[in-house]
């Protein structure tokens, strides 16, 4: 429906006859009948003997009178506003027929014809503004989606974001360098996991450290030894001599080099002592006074009886 055919379907009327007499309504009777308003001040007394007054003639409500029914004059108006005349009419009627040719010749034009949906208004959604029908509408929509999918497969995932790094900034907007944070709290938990080992080394003691770095120096030189140890073997021979042992009566005889040096390198004590669970000599400082609560000497003497009763048992069994 074009713009012109819209306009005199909704907002046009016809021209009205308004020079025809409205019709009136005849009355069987011809006397006005209304309400009589009397005096009230002589009750009883309807007349004055036939002659009345022009003061105390009775008043008639709601009686037409004759002379206006009579009257040739129309007394209607018009309220709101007047029908259009026929030179309204025809002035109108021109204006529309100018509308309905400007769309035509547009519709006509090369340029303006097939591009005429995309110079209209159109709202976010992608529908034209304005008087539509639901068919229309849902197409449009439906153009719109079509025409995005097509946009963002040509444009590939560099516009979509797909597959793209997060961006991330601080409280004054600045771009904050992602890989350089990921390297710094790499390095700051290599240190953190640097002091935990450290720590953890320096709540061994000095003997244990030693031994762990005795160990490593001989698994290093493993690889240089044959496969088999014989008897004859000196640097095994020379380490059984160097250990150490508490209940060995022969240990006097032997002549070591490190008599007087510990593990760790430090001077011990070179007189007698009292032997303890862990084979630890004193320091070269000590005074000879045993100044401990004597558990270690209760230790040996329970461990040497539970041996004494175990082979006694042994051999009362044997005898029987």
């Amino acid at each position: 429906m074009s713009l012109a055919d819209y306009l005199a379907k909704n907002y046009l009327t016809a021209d009205q006859n308004i020079n025809k007499k409205p019709k009136r309504r005849k009355r069987k009777d011809g006397s006005a009948q209304g309400l009589l308003i009397a005096d009230d001040d002589a009750p009883g007394w309807g007349s004055n003997n036939g002659t009345v007054e022009e003061d105390d003639a009775p008043l008639y409500v709601g009686a037409v009178d004759s002379e206006f029914r009579k009257t040739k004059k129309n007394n209607w108006q018009s309220i709101g506003v007047p029908a259009p005349s026929s030179a309204d009419q025809a002035a109108a009627d021109a204006i529309i027929a100018a509308a309905a040719a400007e769309n035509s010749m547009r519709d006509l034009t090369e340029d303006d014809g097939p591009a005429i949906a995309d110079t209209d208004m159109k709202m976010e959604s992608g529908a034209h503004a304005g008087l539509q029908s639901a068919e229309q509408i849902t197409a449009q929509l439906r153009r719109k989606q079509e025409e995005e999918r097509k946009r963002f497969v040509a444009e590939g995932a560099e516009s979509s974001g797909k597959g793209q790094e997060t961006i991330y900034r601080d409280a004054s907007g600045r771009i904050i360098n992602v890989a350089m944070k990921r390297a710094e709290a790499r390095k700051k938990a290599e240190e953190e996991a640097a002091k935990s080992a450290a720590k953890l080394e320096a709540q061994r003691g000095d003997v244990q450290q030693a031994e762990r770095a005795k160990r490593k120096e001989v698994l290093k030189e493993a690889k240089f030894m044959p496969v088999a140890r014989y008897a004859d073997d000196k640097e095994m021979n020379q380490e059984l001599k160097e250990k150490g042992r508490w209940n060995d009566p022969a240990a006097q005889f032997l002549t070591r080099t490190t008599q007087g040096k510990s593990v760790t390198g430090k001077s011990l004590y070179p007189g007698s002592f009292m032997p303890n669970r862990y084979g630890i000599r004193p320091g070269h400082r000590w005074d000879g006074v045993d100044r401990s609560n004597g558990f270690e000497k209760e230790y040996f003497a329970a461990r040497n009886r539970r041996r004494d009763l175990k082979e006694l048992d042994y051999a009362w069994q044997m005898d029987e």
